[in-house]
């Protein structure tokens, strides 16, 4: 079904993959009439071109690009513009959209979301940005209606920003990297590798992209076969499906851990930029005649059933059928996860779901940048035509990605099909992703074609006594399930006909409503601001010495974004850096907040002038250990400093959240320990607000949680680049040295962290 190679892999003519082994040279020389130069080969990649034409720095080993375009949502808009005004910001340099699909429904914290929005819409006036109202679209589905070009760049402060079907390289990362866009700087990196994803075949009926896209992650996730790599879609296979097919795998390439995607276009997507009145924005990208990719997989589409990811990861992808053959076992699994993430802070059980030897399942979703396309509900649609979702238990609610689909889908007719079986079809919302819609009822389990069903994501609270599990699938299979009244069914058992529905964008809906400045900024707008709109607070620079407490230990596998900084509810605080830091970790170690304060108070009396010994129990005779190794300033913040450090083994899986760092530094963070980290998304974060990276071999750490780890000659050692970081960890009265990396950092990013976050950085300049 999906295989990946173990070497490289030669594409000759767009259409003919060969494995870079013995004798390969010679096949590529014999089929395209081409030496096979590797080298000028790897520059053929769609992903090249396009990196190169972005790239500032004339080195494209070490890339400074500049993107096209940039868009942000509502939970995230907001603190990238403060961190910018508090640079400098004067006008937004190129457009910049500000989307509000997260906290549309202004249903949390009284006025504070609708001010959020306030916010955005004067901010677009002032610097000259696009605004797009609540319920109009997600933010990802505009980005497709009216942004992607083919051959351009893309930076979006979600984690989905991805456009490559489209032929659009869009990236999705923490706030701090569009602050830098918006200040005239570059996102930098190494040239990434580039995978092909080598597509042959064409799907089944029944089987949609959500299928594919799970098939493809449970192949390559645990493996980060491309995990910082951009995915490049070639092959034969790609003619076979549609531009809103090849989308809906597309979205979901972030679960992957890749950079990046793009894909080769053809006469399809010309077709979806002509429907959208932007045929300008159409070009051919392919690779060339012979090119060069860093590793392959192999998908054959003709061999993919409908898929289901079951809690608490898109990666653990089964065929459904393969589930309902084996139903007690994958239950029992299920089980076990659900310890390793809630230990025995709640009662987990899905032994209920199986009744009469089926599992029967409470909840349908069909939302989001993932599910809410055109072609998916039309297909669901045509599953449930007929059928009734009965009066029981079993619910059902469709999220159209945007108004001018919704408007589609009322004029020809399949609104009308989805209400009679008793669904439900909502506005354009990103809720059922994040945890702020739908959220089921306890131990419910929910089955979603939208992004990610990681543990609390559907809305639940573990600290409330609370769980429901959710499940990935797409539409088709969620619908016939539907259609089922709530019995997990694959949409391969659908016997009757899916009919090719034809799509009319209607642009007056956008015309009408969208605030577009056309770049043209109003400097004299004053910013409308709400009681929940706050500042940065001050951040210091990097000390020569740091004494750090650890302050949170987490073994898990992985660890989230969701599980450092959750969804759902706490959204609504994202525009108050300090309001939102009370949340930090609250679902994984609810005493993280406690242990950091605690120790941050030693560094706020130290900035004060005054005796951090005498703000923390039990730091003086800690301090006594550390006299007697290093020499310091006791009362001066360029010679130590205080605070607190994490470690988790692999953190920062999933959204690119900035807050999954800030929060931690706002409370007093320094730094983080990991033996990798998940995302470059999040490690990125960390640096972007002054915080370490540090990464430690596996095994036996040399501290335990609440130990405290002095940090000698820190900032030095990041000044002259050393390769090695000494630490001491300190208990009672024993200590231990070890050593630690940071990995790779650029010149900018090790200034970031020297002055203590991007905002200082940009001040300093």
């Amino acid at each position: 079904m999906i295989s990946t190679l173990e070497n490289g892999a030669w594409l000759i003519n767009g259409v003919e993959l060969i494995e870079d082994q013995a004798g390969a040279a010679e096949a590529v020389a014999a089929k395209s009439g081409k030496a096979a130069d590797k080298a000028s080969a790897k520059q053929g990649t769609i992903a090249y071109g396009i990196l190169k034409d972005h790239n500032t720095s004339g080195n494209m080993d070490q890339l400074k690009i500049k993107f096209d375009k940039l868009t942000s949502h509502d939970i995230t808009y907001v603190g990238i513009i403060q961190t910018a005004r508090a640079s400098g910001l004067e006008k937004f340099p190129i457009p910049y959209v500000l989307t509000n699909c997260h906290n549309s429904l202004c249903a949390v914290g009284g006025t504070i979301n609708e001010d959020d929005h306030m916010f955005g819409l004067t901010a677009a006036k002032k610097y000259g940005g696009i605004y797009v109202p609540p319920h109009q679209a997600v933010i990802h589905q505009y980005a497709r209606e009216m942004l992607a070009t083919c051959g351009g760049m893309i930076l979006g402060s979600d984690s989905h920003t991805r456009y490559g079907a489209l032929g659009t390289m869009a990236m999705g990362e923490g706030g701090p990297e569009l602050v830098k866009q918006l200040l005239s700087q570059t996102y930098d990196i190494k040239m990434p590798d580039v995978i092909a994803i080598y597509l042959t075949g064409e799907p089944m009926k029944g089987v949609g992209p959500q299928d594919v896209a799970l098939a493809i992650i449970g192949k390559v996730f645990n493996s980060g076969y491309v995990k910082n790599k951009v995915m490049e879609f070639v092959g034969p296979g790609v003619a076979s499906l549609s531009a809103d097919f090849r989308i809906g795998i597309d979205v979901m390439t972030t679960e992957t851990t890749c950079l990046s995607s793009i894909w080769q276009t053809d006469e399809k997507t010309k077709e979806f930029f002509d429907i959208h009145g932007r045929s300008g924005d159409y070009k051919k990208l392919a690779p060339a005649d012979v090119t060069y990719y860093d590793g392959a997989v192999v998908v054959d589409l003709s061999t993919i059933k409908p898929m289901i990811a079951m809690p608490f990861h898109p990666s653990i992808a089964y065929e459904i059928d393969y589930v309902n053959a084996n139903l007690e076992q994958m239950i029992a699994e299920t089980e076990e996860r659900a310890k390793v993430s809630f230990g025995d802070k709640i009662q987990y059980s899905l032994k209920d779901k199986i009744q009469g030897g089926k599992l029967m399942v409470d909840q349908g979703i069909i939302a989001g940048c993932a599910g809410g396309g055109f072609e998916n509900i039309c297909a669901a649609a045509d599953i449930m035509k007929g059928k009734y979702i009965g009066s029981d238990k079993f619910t059902m609610s469709i999220y159209p990605a945007s108004t001018p689909i919704y408007m589609e889908l009322v004029k020809n007719g399949v609104a009308a099909t989805l209400l009679e079986t008793g669904a439900i079809l909502k506005t354009a919302f990103c809720g059922p992703c994040f945890g702020a819609g739908d959220t089921p009822a306890n131990n419910a389990f929910s089955i979603r074609h939208s992004t990610r069903n990681f543990p609390n994501r559907e809305g639940s609270k573990v600290q409330s006594g609370q769980i429901s599990s959710v499940a990935l699938m797409d539409a088709r299979s969620i619908a016939a399930t539907a259609a089922n009244k709530g019995v997990l069914t694959p949409a391969t058992e659908f016997t009757g006909e899916l009919n090719n529905y034809a799509y009319t964008f209607d642009d007056k809906i956008y015309k009408n409503r969208v605030f577009d400045s056309k770049g043209v900024a109003d400097p004299n707008t004053e910013i409308q601001f709400g009681p929940n709109i706050k500042d940065w607070p001050k951040m210091e620079a990097l000390p020569e010495n740091l004494v750090l407490q650890v302050v949170s230990e987490i073994h898990d596998p992985v660890t989230t974004t969701d599980e450092l900084i959750p969804s759902g509810e706490t959204s609504s605080y994202r525009s108050n850096p300090l309001g939102l830091a009370e949340f930090t970790l609250s679902r994984k170690d609810p005493e993280y907040v406690g242990r950091a304060k605690n120790i941050q108070k030693a560094e706020t009396a130290l900035v004060a002038g005054e005796k951090p010994c005498e703000a923390v129990e039990g730091l003086h005779d800690v301090m006594q250990v550390v006299k007697s190794l290093i020499s310091f300033e006791h009362r001066d913040t360029k010679s130590i400093g205080f605070g607190s450090v994490i470690f988790a083994v692999k953190p920062g899986d999933g959204s690119a959240r900035e807050q999954a760092a800030s929060c931690q530094k706002v409370l007093g963070g320094w730094a983080n320990i990991a033996n990798e980290y998940a995302t470059k998304r999040y490690r990125s974060n960390l640096i972007n607000w002054g915080m370490l990276p540090f990464i430690i071999e596996k095994g036996a750490l040399p501290f335990s949680n609440l130990d405290y780890i002095l940090f000698p000659g820190i900032r030095t050692a990041v000044e002259t680049k050393a390769d090695t970081i000494k630490a001491i960890a300190i208990k009672g009265n024993e200590t231990k040295e070890f050593t630690l990396t940071l990995g790779d950092l650029t010149d900018r990013e090790r200034q970031i962290i020297l002055d203590g976050c991007l905002i200082n950085f940009n001040r300093q300049k």
